[in-house]
């Protein structure tokens, strides 16, 4: 007799996109901010030494970014689909 098998319509994700504090950036990339749904584009510069910071955020609640790409310039359309794969609203 043959076997049935089941098999789920949802999408099963192998991984997940890495979770980033503000405080631990320390590489170039692209990143979506988990609450709002941001992307922010981080180049090479901002990581320059000798200079001042490029990043300063400033927020009375806590945010978290997901790690999309080591490329900051990556399409706004492939982020989005990205964060769609992983249930991330975005507000870009």
């Amino acid at each position: 007799m043959a076997r049935a098998v089941n098999r789920s319509i949802e999408a099963q994700h192998r991984n997940t996109l890495p979770e980033i504090d503000w405080a631990d950036l320390v590489r170039p990339g692209c990143y979506v901010d988990e609450a709002s749904g941001d992307l922010y584009r981080i180049p090479k510069e901002a990581f320059a030494d000798g200079n001042s910071s490029l990043l300063v955020r400033e927020s009375r609640g806590a945010s978290r970014l997901r790690f999309l790409s080591d490329d900051p310039f990556m399409s706004s359309m492939k982020a989005r689909i990205m964060c769609a794969q992983h249930n991330i609203p975005v507000n870009f």
